[in-house]
């Protein structure tokens, strides 16, 4: 199959096959979108060959990029500074824990554990360190966690965690270069000045020119990741940073942000997720399922003891506790990074990043799955606003109400 019209096709018919199951099992679509994605890239691989949904295609690969990278700036957008400035010590303190507690107990379990050199079980360390700001953040969308405070700490503490991996990566593995620094130099200058543009757009062409803001927001995105990219670094870091900036633009119009976030749901997000479920190699991880098991067991319970207690500290009802250290708890964009990473730079053989991706994809499931079933703090939903029909993943407004807003262009 190479024609990209019935790839495309054949992914959305599985977007839309998730969407339904989503539904009916009233859990994060994001997450069932991984499950029928590791389906699909099983029957594909036993009926049809590895190649046969197009996962590894130049254009699919993007799109699923760009859905990883428009996500991470919606995230980013949503960390309002007033709120990130009243939970600064809880942010910091739960996303350094976060980011530690695995990538010490990880390596440590694969040097010592599993018998790995130092180098991969390094990047072991790394990949597992990782909290996934994409499934978090999806999974704050469908439920209108993501308009209260406590949503918003939970994505500042992921921000933390991931910005201490990637971190990590680059001082273990990626030498700093003058790319690097000239990354770094435009990076603060764009976004520098990213807020004051972006009002100007706004107030002179906004609402006279079709979605000028939109296709400005991924101008910018899209330039700062080919500029992460040419220095070595990863696109979806710029990203982040670039939602915080514009947070204040992003909760002036609303109606803006639920066009972007219809976009991103819509098209770009099942490539993404759906290609990281179609990765799973099952043979692999049936020929050695102790690696597995011990990969993720010591990722999720590195996570639980190091964060469940310092969590207690800032939430004192039990369900909101377990739920921040289970969505703490999960992995995706820099976990998959991290393992590719080190897979194309020699670090860690084929086995050894089936395993990792294996595990990272699993930990973006297995913990949300139990948080939104067990430990979901439905008690906080009566403090979410009232909610747009597009502003949720799955649709629809779960108290059964859709408020209606007046579109304007841009």
């Amino acid at each position: 199959m190479s024609d990209p019209f019935t790839i495309a096709a054949v992914w959305f018919a599985l977007a839309v096959l998730a969407t339904i199951i989503a539904n009916k099992l009233r859990v994060s679509v994001a997450l069932i979108e991984i499950c029928v994605g590791v389906a699909a890239g099983a029957v594909a691989l036993r009926f049809f060959g590895s190649d046969w949904l197009g996962a590894n295609t130049d254009w699919l690969k993007f799109l699923a990029s760009s859905g990883a990278v428009v996500l991470t700036f919606l995230a980013g957008a949503e960390l309002e500074p007033a709120v990130l400035k009243t939970k600064w010590k809880e942010v910091s303190v739960v996303g350094l824990i976060g980011f530690f507690a695995p990538f010490l107990a990880c390596t440590a379990l694969a040097k010592y554990g599993l018998g790995w050199d130092s180098k991969a079980s390094l990047l072991a360390g790394v990949a597992l360190s990782t909290t996934s700001m994409a499934v978090v953040y999806a999974v704050m969308l469908d439920t209108g966690l993501n308009k209260i405070s406590f949503g918003k700490g939970i994505l500042g503490a992921c921000f933390v965690n991931d910005l201490g991996t990637v971190i990590a990566l680059g001082l273990i593995f990626a030498p700093f270069t003058y790319k690097t620094a000239v990354f770094i130099g435009v990076t603060v200058l764009v976004l520098a000045a990213l807020p004051f543009v972006t009002k100007w757009l706004t107030k002179k062409y906004a609402y006279g020119t079709a979605a000028i803001r939109t296709k400005w927001l991924l101008l910018i995105l899209f330039g700062l990741g080919a500029l992460a990219t040419w220095s070595g670094s990863e696109a979806v870091l710029p990203a982040y940073i670039a939602g915080m900036a514009l947070a204040g633009a992003a909760a002036e119009d609303h109606n803006w942000m639920r066009r972007v976030r219809t976009l991103t749901v819509g098209l770009l997000t099942p490539f993404y997720f759906l290609r990281a479920g179609s990765l799973v190699t099952i043979p692999a991880i049936i020929g050695a399922p102790f690696v597995f098991v011990a990969l993720l067991g010591g990722k999720v319970a590195s996570k639980i003891f190091g964060l469940y207690p310092v969590i207690g500290r800032y939430n004192k009802h039990r369900k909101e506790r377990w739920y921040y250290t289970l969505m703490m708890s999960t992995g995706l964009t820099f976990g998959t990074i991290s393992a590719l990473y080190g897979y194309s730079h020699n670090i860690i053989n084929q086995d050894q990043y089936s395993f990792l991706v294996a595990v990272v994809i699993a930990s973006a499931v297995v913990p949300t799955l139990i948080a939104t079933a067990i430990f979901l703090p439905k008690h906080l939903f009566e403090h979410i606003p009232m909610l747009d029909e597009e502003d949720e993943f799955n649709g629809g407004n779960k108290n059964g109400n859709v408020s209606q807003s007046s579109e304007r262009g841009g």
